[in-house]
């Protein structure tokens, strides 16, 4: 089973305060390169994997889907998705992503973001995912990037440049990472880059599209605390197709 720390009442709290929690989509700086991937959605079926408070369930019923699923393991998650929809072509599950059984060509398209590193078995989650799209269905989903999740910590120290360095400890050791981020002890499953890629390979999608994601000069100079991020991607992002 994953683990759910998202309904740990300090770590739900922290997390509540960060501004893609307060602002959503607009506030998520990989969002404008994730959603290029996207395909149109009108009449679609879509499933939205690691839903959280359903930004995106709600975003891609504006933008036409028939009926959207949103699946989190996350109780306190949930619960804040069904407050903030009145929609009843969205419906929300709370349901394990390690132990989840979708049903077969039951969607056109599936998304996540930012929910599949912590989860163990990917592989078979990708095939999970296949026989539960249709024949051309799509796959668009978004992790943190290998270079973060390999180190045990995700510190950096500055060079004598000023320049901001990440140690890449064991990046070929895959396994589950402890690190402390708005809690103690909160676990990741780090794979490497081919990993990711092999296992949709061998679950028979074609990969269509990979952005290593990070701010471009434009973005720096909006937001100069992103700057570091440019040193090294922070989220890698992937689509599809079955």
């Amino acid at each position: 089973m994953a683990q759910n720390i998202y309904d740990d009442a300090g770590f739900f709290a922290e997390y509540s305060r960060l501004p893609r929690s307060i602002d959503g989509l607009r506030a998520a700086p990989e969002w404008p390169s994730l959603r290029a991937m996207l395909p149109d959605l009108h009449g679609k079926r879509v499933v939205d994997l690691g839903c959280g408070f359903g930004w995106f369930c709600r975003w891609a019923r504006e933008s036409g889907a028939a009926h959207i699923l949103g699946i989190d393991v996350s109780e306190k998650m949930l619960a804040r998705a069904i407050e903030e929809t009145r929609d009843a072509a969205i419906t929300y599950v709370r349901s394990d992503l390690e132990t989840l059984e979708l049903p077969v060509a039951a969607f056109d398209v599936a998304y996540s973001s930012l929910a599949f590193h912590y989860i163990e078995d990917f592989r078979g989650l990708a095939a999970n995912i296949r026989q539960a799209l249709v024949e051309n269905g799509r796959l668009i989903f978004s992790v943190e990037h290998p270079i973060y999740t390999a180190p045990s910590e995700p510190t950096f120290v500055r060079n004598s440049a000023g320049r901001a360095t990440w140690p890449l400890d064991d990046y070929l050791d895959e396994g589950p990472r402890s690190t402390d981020w708005l809690a103690k002890r909160v676990i990741k499953h780090h794979r490497t880059l081919a990993t990711y890629l092999n296992a949709l390979v061998d679950a028979r999608f074609s990969i269509l599209c990979i952005d290593e994601w990070g701010p471009t000069p434009e973005h720096i100079a909006a937001h100069p605390d992103w700057a570091d991020d440019h040193q090294r991607p922070p989220f890698l992002l992937m689509s599809a197709r079955r």
